[in-house]
């Protein structure tokens, strides 16, 4: 018996506001597949419904993942076409639509993309900032100690940076930002492609006065500045200074205990992770220093 040929998964970009912004090719793989799979079923069939296109629709979010993933492979290996949609822009992006992609890859189910509009790439080029080279963060931790480390990671980045972030967040947001990676430039995108679309540019500084004054609606995407080489360079010119003068006030404090030489690149070594003839030249230099000052 002939092995029966698998169906294909469609991985369609919808749009993420204006309904016009859909593309005709989208449209007609709409219109021929057996089956659409969404995000949010009822935010899809407002677009369904607007192009007339009546298809069987089911529902895929994080929350009942595993089992669909299941189920619709199983449609695709019985040779099923199906359309996989986000509730905005491209499936896989920031949506658990990324499942059924590395589900269908693995047991070699034909794939094909249908580009559509994306949230990160039109608020990049709107921005003015570089785009030669740039980072995709998502959407940004909820938690306080969580969102510190994440952005203290980003705080030498040199690339432009991209984010996502929910109105009830973005204020805290911006303002634990500032704190950590400075007054950067910044672009914030609102309710792209929508009817009360808005791009604010300015300083951090100055994008948080304004938000202090108004309610916060819509879907954020920001887009932040990177730090520049010059800057980088200074920064960690003194990090560097500050680590070494650290260095120093530790070897200072062994000295005025009594600890000999030997004792004191041992100790520091461990701590520092430092070379012993590096630690050993440190000790006689301020050795050194001290006797001029002392004669």
């Amino acid at each position: 018996m002939q092995k029966q040929q698998s169906g294909t998964l469609y991985i369609c970009g919808t749009p993420i506001g204006n309904l016009e912004d859909i593309t005709l090719r989208c449209l007609a793989v709409l219109k021929q597949v057996d089956l659409i799979t969404a995000e949010d079923t009822r935010h899809t069939k407002i677009l369904l419904n607007h192009y007339q296109i009546k298809k069987p629709i089911i529902s895929y979010h994080k929350y009942s993942k595993e089992s669909k993933v299941e189920y619709l492979l199983k449609l695709l290996q019985e040779g099923k076409n199906i359309a996989l949609l986000s509730d905005a822009g491209m499936p896989g992006v920031c949506d658990p639509g990324y499942e059924i992609i590395n589900k269908a890859i693995d047991h070699n189910i034909t794939i094909v993309p249908v580009p559509g509009v994306s949230a990160l790439i039109t608020a990049l080029v709107v921005s003015g900032f570089p785009m030669q080279n740039f980072v995709f963060e998502g959407f940004i931790p909820r938690k306080k100690r969580e969102k510190e480390k994440y952005f203290s990671q980003l705080k030498y980045e040199t690339r432009t940076i991209i984010f996502y972030e929910s109105p009830h967040r973005i204020k805290d947001t911006l303002r634990m930002l500032k704190q950590i990676v400075g007054d950067r430039k910044i672009v914030i995108a609102r309710e792209l492609t929508k009817k009360f679309e808005e791009i604010i540019r300015g300083n951090l500084s100055t994008i948080i006065d304004i938000f202090n004054t108004k309610e916060a609606k819509g879907e954020f995407t920001l887009v932040v500045a990177g730090k520049s080489i010059a800057e980088n360079v200074e920064a960690k010119k003194e990090t560097d200074w500050e680590k070494e003068e650290k260095l120093e006030k530790a070897i200072i404090n062994y000295l005025n205990k009594g600890y000999h030489n030997k004792d004191i690149v041992s100790a520091i070594v461990q701590e520092y992770h430092i070379s012993k003839n590096y630690v050993y030249n440190k000790i006689l230099d301020i050795k050194k220093r001290a006797k001029q000052v002392n004669s």
